[in-house]
């Protein structure tokens, strides 16, 4: 071996000493080996990650932190070579960094013009290179893969602690200036100790000169051919921006149904859906993946049955298809009590109806304040008063509505095939969401709000058509279309790491500065789509949420299959609830309350009546939320939170642990995986993973956490393949009864893994 060989090894060996000494591994046999080799230094550094990788395992976990310290030696080379200073100081110029990447057209002019010389300098005194050694191998992985700043050509500049400090920065920057240095300092400390992880969106475009930060977006399209192509253009856009897309189509007239009085023209929604699957296709998220939309229709639509629950499924007409979008079915409590209704054998007998949504409105003849036109759809029933009950049993008692009719329970049998086989659709129960809608005040007594939710069944606002009033000439000659916008609903994500936040008693003063983060990504975002940047402004609506729930569990010692876990969730997501609400109330008082506080459940103290919160210091905050406002119009929503949580070095959302060891395998890469913290204690039982829990248990862990949860949570079911149809009929009704507002995906044992969209892993 060379003597300049063996001085370029003595960095890559000293990186391996002090890492082993650290996590107290035995490397003689690796230091044998690289003592043995003519490599250079990049490969002998490659072949430590490797041998590390391999000996990842369930005894000895702590091999994938040496293996990252490894993969963060190479970034440090590689940034310090694009940027030109000695990488022994792993970390180079901050403020040359921002003046590069700004030359280069990645970072905005908004950075270097918002912060000065002094400013950056002393914001760059505050970055902790330590901090990137909290990376496991695979959270390291991700964030250089997806997320830190590259030129054009793929080479890297940024590094670690740069991205979390730059999204500070970011999303402090319009903060008065007395105390945004300090604001950005307090961001950056709940990045930089993975504390807390910002969206997807929001984690890799911040501070660049492209791309938006909000994750999800609904729309609802109007029954018109206007309404519908708008639509598809609408989510081509936000589509290309790399947002996911949920769309409510339960206005859309059913196949057969009359155009201009004209009977039986209508080809309903199935060709339409089509189309936006052609769309989420050739419309790709910023060249990374196609997009990522959901579509949902009522369990009432005349179509529901004739097409809708086969659009993904293997059998049947592929003219018929649209199997790269994703579907969700909106349940209203009624259609769960026919499905209860048996006959002396116990035989289901329960009637469902289904109409075409056009027909109701023509022939029913229910207004609104305005004599607009109202349909089934606009109901909901409420705990004291079934609305949408009334109405449904008025429209299957008129005799010249037209309708089909089934079993409730051939009905629902449908919707299972498909889960089992495709894991779609999504269960929307709208009831339970309506009644939980802080604001609802904008509706009416009974009346739907919220038609749906978004691609990962988590988010749950106000929702309405955009329609067209005008079109006309200007005096130049341009074409102007005039549209009135509905309520388009944004999502802006961004969620707790509990095992260590929690661990580390800092959730006050963490969900603190993260509300604040969320509420300047509203202010910040560039959205396309006007009227969705209208409805942000208004409601002013943000997504609190958490992630490794199950390795929390692990480190306090608490079965999964344990009444302790209901009872924890219960305890924990009210004081999530608590410092969120309080928060967002600070920030109200400091910068003013959402345009539609007034007469809210929020401003009536309705919300907290309803929740039961009455302890002393529920009291005083309600109190201050009618007194100084509210900022937000609503404020916590758990995602998924896979990619993100794997960058936090954590588990899964809510979701219970794939395996206490696995393999992890995207499209560019494959290695071993253990579950965070990982020893003969946590996880007890852990070879009861997933599919072997018994998800009566997640369902109630989920009850007790949705109580304090204002919009929705992705929620899991994972069943055996071979599991009976009943089995999995009354896993449904369980969520039904413990007050579920949705249900995500059923991941059966025969499914391939479901590919899901990154938008909403925050």
């Amino acid at each position: 071996m060379s003597h300049t060989l063996q001085t370029d090894l003595s960095l890559v060996l000293q990186v391996m000493e002090e890492a082993s000494e650290e996590y107290q591994l035995d490397v003689t046999d690796l230091r044998e080996r690289v003592n043995q080799t003519n490599r250079t230094e990049l490969e002998v550094n490659e072949q430590i990650i490797q041998y590390a990788l391999n000996k990842t395992a369930m005894d000895q976990p702590n091999w994938t932190y040496l293996a990252a310290r490894h993969y963060l030696y190479e970034r440090y080379a590689e940034a310090a070579k694009n940027r030109e200073y000695n990488r022994v100081q792993k970390y180079g110029d901050f403020y040359g960094l921002i003046e590069r990447l700004t030359d280069k057209g990645i970072y905005s002019h908004d950075l270097i013009n918002a912060y000065t010389p002094q400013e950056i300098g002393k914001l760059a005194s505050e970055i902790v290179p330590e901090r990137d050694h909290l990376f496991n191998y695979i959270g390291l992985f991700l964030l250089a893969d997806r997320y830190l700043a590259r030129d054009h050509n793929r080479n890297l500049y940024e590094l670690p602690q740069e991205r979390f400090m730059i999204i500070a920065m970011h999303l402090m920057k319009n903060e008065e200036k007395t105390i945004r240095l300090e604001l950005v300092k307090e961001a950056y400390w709940a990045l930089s100790n993975l504390y807390m992880t910002v969206a997807t969106p929001t984690l890799a475009n911040a501070g660049k000169s492209y791309g938006q930060l909000s994750s999800c977006f609904i729309d609802t399209v109007e029954d018109s051919l206007d309404g519908i192509y708008l639509n598809n253009w609408d989510t081509a856009r936000l589509s290309k921006d790399g947002g996911g897309v949920g769309i409510y189509f339960g206005k859309v007239r059913a196949l057969g149904s009359d155009i201009k009085k004209f009977k039986g023209n209508s080809s309903g929604v199935v060709p339409w859906i089509r189309l936006i699957n052609d769309t989420a296709v050739s419309v790709d998220q910023l060249g990374q993946r196609q997009g990522a939309i959901a579509i949902y229709l009522d369990v009432f639509h005349k179509d529901i049955m004739n097409g809708f629950l086969d659009l993904k499924t293997n059998n049947g007409d592929e003219r018929r298809k649209a199997h790269d979008i994703f579907t969700g079915v909106t349940v209203p409590d009624l259609f769960m009590q026919k499905l209860q209704e048996v006959d002396e054998t116990g035989r289901s007998i329960g009637e469902w109806h289904t109409f075409c949504p056009h027909e109701v409105k023509q022939i029913m003849g229910w207004k609104n304040e305005n004599g607009n036109s109202l349909g089934l759809e606009d109901f909901y029933d409420e705990k004291d008063h079934s609305y949408f009950t009334e109405k449904y049993n008025e429209a299957v008692s008129h005799p010249l509505l037209p309708r089909k009719t089934y079993r409730a329970m051939d009905i629902m049998a449908r919707i299972m095939v498909s889960q089992l086989e495709t894991g779609t659709p999504y269960v929307f129960y709208r009831d339970e969401v309506n009644r939980q809608n802080p604001n609802k005040h904008l509706a009416g007594a009974g009346r739907t709000s919220i038609y749906c939710s978004n691609l990962c069944t988590e988010i749950a606002q106000n929702m309405s058509a955009t329609t067209i009033i005008n079109e006309y000439a200007d005096e130049e000659g341009n074409l102007i279309i005039v549209r009135k916008p509905g309520d388009f609903v944004v999502c802006n994500l961004s969620s707790i790491n509990l095992a260590k936040s929690v661990s580390e008693n800092v959730l006050e003063r963490l969900i603190r500065i993260q509300v604040r983060m969320l509420d300047n990504v509203i202010d910040l975002n560039t959205i396309r789509v006007g009227q969705a940047e209208k409805t942000n402004k208004k409601y002013r609506a943000v997504g609190l949420g958490t992630y490794g729930w199950h390795h929390l569990l692990a480190v306090k010692g608490i079965h999964w299959e344990s009444e302790e876990a209901v009872q924890y969730a219960d305890e924990l997501y009210e004081d999530i609830a608590y410092y969120t609400i309080q928060a967002s109330m600070e920030l109200a008082n400091e910068k003013g309350a959402y345009s539609q506080f007034t007469g809210s459940e929020w401003e009536t103290g309705k919300y907290f009546e309803r929740k039961g919160y009455y302890t002393e210091r529920w009291k005083k905050l309600r109190a201050e939320v009618a007194q100084k406002g509210l900022r937000n119009g609503w404020l916590m929503a758990v995602a998924p939170n896979s990619s993100t949580a794997k960058i936090g070095g954590s588990t899964d959302g809510i979701d219970p642990i794939y395996s206490a060891e696995y393999a992890e395998e995207k499209k560019n890469f494959k290695f071993k995986v253990t579950a965070p913290d990982l020893n003969h204690i946590t996880y007890n039982y852990y070879r009861r993973a997933r599919h072997e829990l018994d998800q009566v248990w997640s369902i109630k862990q989920n009850a007790a956490r949705q109580r304090h949860i204002d919009q929705a949570i992705s929620f899991n079911l994972y069943v055996k393949h071979d599991i009976r149809a009943k089995d999995l009929l009354n896993l449904h009704l369980e969520a039904w009864k413990q007050g579920l507002k949705t249900t995500y995906y059923v991941r059966s044992t025969s499914q391939a893994e479901i590919e899901e969209c990154e938008a909403c892993h925050s």
